[in-house]
């Protein structure tokens, strides 16, 4: 069954939610890169919360007028002309006030879902709202999805992607140096605005599939997990955006093969499953590639440690030093050393008062602070350097009257 939803074969419905999710994933990932590198995350929570009460006043509205409540797009637009206002909101608290930016998120995310959660209570009172399913736009929902839903929200994703290809340099910038960006004769306010604007499209058009809850996590944890795989910027998004469509796809093709389950949740749960394994198993920052640079440094420690006590005649009474020199030939199990052994600690011993005799040398200050005392100081000195650091070891030194 699930094989059958990842090649598309569950039928027009579930093909069409698969790829407009995909589409959104790619989407939020990508957006939600600048976002994060400008380390305002919780922006999109303000944003998503806000967007409650426009859904209950839009399906108000559409029902005054005698519409279909229900209506996507006209949810959309009440949706999306909300979190405008929370999001406008959000920057006179923290522009106008003294107010600092998670205090202002707050302030705006409680009272505008507060007052969406009071006007969905007043929409089940009403005889067209009882069954009007907008519980739904919480957590997100695909069951009974029509073509028209599918082609908004893919449409929606769609052009949200274009944007953000377009605006990546000059948010890119923003995100990482503002006053340098601002230098450049960009308008970093403007640049912010576009920002939040993508993602309160993102927002908007997730709300059918993924929820105003969730869609927080598609835009934030994508480029969390690209960012354990890179140090460039142009990656980060471009892995964030494949993370997250590769998590809507997934997601959605599992709830489609078990109906019984949520698309937004099992979504959000694919896209931490990509999280997860990253955080472990990424080569640069996860945590096993951690633990072994850590047992390597810790393993060379040691080593050095044990060949300076074999050069100077010093008992070793660390079993862990002792372990490595015999696994390595470099000592017997009763600590005397080996040739090879002998060979090593006299080298490591000659590489410690080079060292110290450089540490005091102004000249290469530079030098011997790139070096981790570890390595041999060939990898960083010439051949020259060194003869000149011999010929001092061997001068005789002056005797202090």
């Amino acid at each position: 069954m699930l094989f059958e939803a990842l090649t598309l074969q569950l039928g027009y419905n579930a093909t069409l939610v698969a790829i407009g999710a995909m589409l959104l994933g790619i989407s939020a990932g990508a957006t939600g890169t600048f976002l994060f590198l400008r380390k305002r995350a919780l922006v999109s929570d303000a944003i998503s919360h806000a967007t409650l009460p426009g859904i209950g006043l839009a399906f108000i509205v559409m029902v005054w007028l005698g519409m279909d409540g229900r209506s996507l797009p006209g949810l959309l637009i009440g949706s999306a002309l909300s979190a405008w206002i929370g999001l406008l909101c959000v920057q006179w608290l923290t522009g106008g006030t003294r107010l600092s930016e998670d205090s202002a998120i707050g302030a705006v995310l409680s009272v505008f879902f507060g007052a969406g959660i009071v006007l969905l209570t007043v929409i089940q009172g009403m005889s067209a709202g009882r069954q009007a399913g907008l519980d739904s736009l919480l957590l997100g929902s695909t069951a009974g999805m029509l073509f028209s839903d599918a082609v908004l929200i893919a449409g929606g994703g769609a052009l949200v992607l274009m944007l953000t290809l377009l605006l990546r340099r000059p948010m890119s910038l923003v995100a990482f140096d503002s006053d340098f960006a601002a230098a450049s004769g960009l308008n970093v306010p403007r640049i912010d605005l576009a920002t939040m604007g993508l993602v309160l499209a993102v927002t908007v058009v997730g709300l059918k599939i993924v929820g105003l809850i969730l869609i927080v996590a598609l835009l934030i944890i994508p480029p969390v997990t690209a960012r354990f795989w890179t140090e460039r910027t142009e990656h980060v998004w471009l892995i964030a955006g494949a993370l997250g469509g590769a998590s809507g796809y997934i997601g959605a093709a599992i709830s489609a093969s078990a109906p019984a389950l949520p698309t937004g949740p099992i979504i959000v749960l694919v896209a931490f499953a990509f999280f997860a394994v990253s955080l472990l198993f990424s080569p640069a920052r996860g945590v096993l590639s951690s633990v072994l640079r850590h047992r390597q440094y810790q393993r060379r420690v040691h080593l050095r440690q044990g060949l300076l006590a074999l050069a100077q005649g010093q008992p070793i009474y660390e079993g862990y030093t002792l372990r490595l020199l015999q696994r390595e030939g470099l000592a017997r199990p009763d600590g005397v050393a080996t040739g090879d052994g002998q060979a090593r600690a006299a080298k490591a011993l000659l590489d410690e008062k080079r060292w110290e005799i450089l540490r005091g040398l102004q000249a290469h200050e530079a030098t011997a602070a790139r070096y981790d005392g570890l390595t041999g100081l060939e990898t960083i000195l010439t051949e020259d350097q060194l003869r000149d650091l011999d010929t001092r070891i061997a001068a005789p030194r002056e005797i202090a009257p």
